[in-house]
């Protein structure tokens, strides 16, 4: 068995770049004032911020083709236990983060607390973030390990992709890929109770709901097939080339594929996939080059810290969000989120989008001395 182990930095960069870019994007000084960039799509087309999450996806597939090596890249009682065991961890850490902090913290008067609980219980999102990651890691894995190899794996992705349009196109109504005529919100409705769906939309629609898993896995597949190209390359320049190549070719898949099937991500298209797909390799292989064959790796090293400590560090930014915004208030209208807000960045730079950056720039950089404080003490807290 021929098993490249030489570490590649750029993922570990990669992996903490994106985990940063998870959290500045979900904790903006205002939801009102978002500096522009970090907006999502409203619906079609792709910013900057719709690249985070596939990017992550991603970077999760290449790693495991360096951890499963050990398993001969096959599937056994062993690799099939891991995957599950950790599916199941980070599926239920994500639940108990929507969750948090377990009780309501804007009750209802009128209603007993019994009441007030149960209105709670009944109102917490089911999917999210890390719930759509523990899914895709259990298929993608399941496949990845199944098929083998590379060949196989792609049309493992294809065939993924190919099932999760037919579901959209045969079971939509009228336009199937816009959110009034697509099926995935109504497949959530039916697994989990509209209380426990997404409403961000102006309906129960969940950006990270089920049917999505199908094309979610293909982006994971797609970085497992690139960590394999990674992993057994002999030399790393050559390597860069064969990257950039296939990324720019899967960019022009993706932006010719988009004058059929929509670039979106709350429907995680497969042109999605495949724009999204390129973006990461590319700058993959920009990063691979710079780091790992230039050795510019300490410019990068407080992203190095966050990559090594990637779901920890996102799960404590979704604790301290909730704990600032919800549970500590100097007074009922007043969280202590709001208050940070109002007298550090608008008294610097104004209730506007800079100063919104402002606060989500902190809270980055917050966790970024977290995490290297933990590098430090060689602390690697893993699923």
């Amino acid at each position: 068995m021929n098993v490249q182990t030489q570490r590649y930095a750029a993922l570990d960069v990669l992996r903490g770049m994106t985990v940063a870019g998870m959290i500045l994007v979900n904790n903006p000084g205002s939801w009102s004032k978002i500096f522009a960039p970090l907006r999502h799509a409203a619906w079609h087309g792709c910013t900057p911020t719709d690249l985070v999450f596939p990017f992550f996806l991603f970077i999760v597939g290449a790693a495991l083709s360096f951890s499963f090596a050990k398993y001969g890249d096959g599937l056994d009682a062993k690799s099939l236990g891991k995957l599950v065991k950790r599916s199941a961890l980070i599926f239920l850490t994500g639940l108990l983060l929507n969750a948090f902090p377990f009780y309501p913290t804007s009750a209802d008067a009128s209603l007993t607390f019994g009441e007030n609980y149960m209105n709670y219980i009944g109102s917490i999102r089911i999917m999210g973030v890390l719930q759509r990651i523990a899914l895709c890691y259990l298929v993608g894995g399941l496949l990845a390990l199944w098929l083998r190899r590379p060949v196989r794996i792609a049309a493992g992705m294809g065939i993924l992709m190919a099932l999760h349009t037919a579901i959209l196109v045969i079971f939509g109504t009228g336009d199937p890929f816009s959110l009034e005529g697509s099926i995935s919100g109504s497949i959530d409705v039916a697994l989990f109770g509209e209380g426990h769906v997404y409403k961000g939309f102006g309906k129960p629609f969940d950006p990270e709901g089920v049917l999505g898993v199908l094309s979610g896995s293909a982006t994971l597949l797609f970085g497992y097939i690139i960590g394999n190209i990674i992993r057994k390359g002999s030399d790393k320049s050559d390597v860069v080339a064969r990257l950039y190549t296939i990324g720019l070719i899967s960019l022009g898949v993706g932006v010719v594929m988009s004058i059929f099937i929509p670039i979106n991500k709350p429907l995680w298209t497969p042109s999605y996939v495949f724009y999204a797909g390129g973006w990461s390799i590319v700058m993959l292989a920009l990063f691979i080059y710079f780091i790992d064959i230039k050795g510019k790796e300490k410019i990068f090293f407080p992203f190095k810290a966050m990559g090594l400590n990637p779901l920890f560090a996102f799960v404590m930014a979704g604790v301290l969000a909730k704990t600032l915004g919800r549970v500590i208030k100097w007074n009922e209208n007043d969280s202590a989120s709001s208050w940070i807000y109002r007298n550090c960045c608008v008294e610097l730079l104004g209730h506007n989008e800079f100063g919104s950056l402002l606060y989500a720039l902190m809270y980055v950089g917050l966790f970024l001395l977290m995490a290297i404080w933990l590098y430090r003490k060689k602390i690697i807290i893993k699923l």
